[in-house]
This record gives structure tokens, C-alpha cells and sequence, in this order.
């Protein structure tokens, strides 16, 4: 039974890292769409969302089939909520990489951003892909020191979110109201898809460590003063 079990699940971290990775094509293909567009990068890009419900639904049936098979130790149990948590996430991403895409179908053949700010939105679009590329890595190589990182790639997501919605609500504003709205939504939408990427990462701090990220970083300060405490106790006497 236990071996059926880690058969079980094994099967079950192969879809998510599948999920995973065409959650960032589907983000790269939208974000291609948007920045030249190309209707047919938006096309694509749909499609590879709709192509994705049936993992998730595969996710889902296998997270109840591994709950009810077999009573799980504490760090399977943990990995089996962890990824049940992890398959949401994944799957709003996807879906707010539908949105990009959906917009710029709408606009076509218009450009959704002003030319001059694209280079805001290519930034954005940058830090999303290394956001889901390092989601991605955890997927395959859980680490909770890499995990946290998330959050100061993140950092600079919300910087740019903060300055472009300063941006659109400037009285001096020389774009039309739907540009501005425009460029309201899509800088929300990266922003929400880069809080997922850290969702993501907080799940896998806790399967990792059974702690919260919160927590997982004050214990990892208080067990650096310490190395210091070691260090200095051991080098006193050479100085």
C-alpha cells in the first residue's frame, strides 16, 4: 500500500511541475501578444489555458484519492495540502494570463499600452517569467531559502505596480480614459500573478520546514547570530 501511495504521489508532483510550466508559456505567450500585438500570440495563448483544466481537475482527483488511500505521515500530509494549495495558485496564474491575452484581443489592432510605456510593461512581464521560472525550480527542487527570495523579486513587482497606478491618475494624464484603465488592469494583473508566484513559495517553506515563511526567516536570523556567537567564541584568542 505504501508503495502504491508513492506512486501516488509522485504522479502527482509530475502534474504540478507540467501545470507549472505551461502556466509560464501561457504568461509568455500573452505577454508577447500584448507587447507586439500579435492576435495569434493572444490565440495561442488561450488556447494553452483551456488546455490546462484538465490537469487541474486531475490535480484535484488526485489529492482526494492520496487523503483517502492511506493514512499519511506528517510530511506527506503536509506535502499533499501543500500541492492542493499549490494547484489553486497555479491555476489563478493561468487564468490571469488569460486575461492579458483577452485584452489584447479586444484592442487589436490597437496597441492596449501607449508605445511609450511599453518598456514598463516589458519590465513587469520580465519579473513574471522570473517569478514562475523560479516557481518552477521549487517545484523541482523545494529549498526554503530559495523560496523566500520570492518575495524581494516580488518587491520590485509592487514598486512598478505603485509608480504606473501614480502614473495613470497624474492630473497631466495625456492618454485617453481607456488607456488608462487599460494599463490599470494589466499592471493588477501581473501584480496578482506575481503574488501567486509567492503563494507558491510560502507553501513551499512550510513543506519543507513545517514552519510559516514569517516564522521560517526569524528562526533563520536567530540561528545566524548564533553562527556569529561560534565564530567570535572561536577566534577570540587569535586577535
Amino acid at each position: 500500500m505504501r508503495t502504491v501511495y508513492r506512486e501516488h504521489l509522485e504522479a502527482f508532483n509530475a502534474d504540478l511541475l507540467e501545470l507549472c510550466e505551461r502556466v509560464q508559456a501561457a504568461m509568455r505567450l500573452a505577454s508577447e501578444s500584448l507587447l507586439t500585438q500579435s492576435l495569434s500570440k493572444a490565440e495561442e495563448a488561450l488556447t494553452a489555458v483551456d488546455g490546462m483544466r484538465e490537469i487541474s481537475t486531475r490535480c484535484e482527483e488526485r489529492s482526494v484519492s492520496l487523503l483517502a488511500l492511506e493514512s499519511p505521515v506528517a510530511s506527506d500530509l503536509r506535502q499533499v495540502l501543500s500541492s492542493i494549495y499549490i494547484v489553486e495558485n497555479l491555476s489563478r496564474m493561468a487564468a490571469l494570463s488569460m486575461h492579458i491575452a483577452t485584452l489584447t484581443r479586444a484592442r487589436h489592432p490597437h496597441a492596449v499600452v501607449p508605445e511609450a510605456l511599453i518598456c514598463y510593461i516589458e519590465e513587469m512581464s520580465r519579473l513574471a517569467d522570473a517569478m514562475v521560472e523560479q516557481t518552477r525550480e521549487l517545484l523541482l527542487h523545494p529549498d526554503a531559502d530559495e523560496a523566500v527570495k520570492l518575495h524581494s523579486i516580488d518587491d520590485g513587482m509592487d514598486d512598478m505596480k505603485a509608480y504606473l497606478l501614480n502614473l495613470v491618475s497624474e492630473p497631466d494624464w495625456t492618454y485617453s480614459t481607456r488607456e488608462a484603465v487599460d494599463l490599470a488592469m494589466l499592471v493588477r494583473y501581473y501584480e496578482r500573478f506575481a503574488d501567486r508566484c509567492v503563494n507558491v513559495g510560502n507553501r513551499i517553506v512550510f513543506l519543507v520546514t513545517g514552519l510559516q515563511p514569517d516564522e521560517y526567516v526569524r528562526e533563520g536570523e536567530f540561528d545566524m547570530q548564533a553562527k556569529f556567537r561560534e565564530i567570535e567564541a572561536r577566534f577570540k584568542n587569535v586577535r
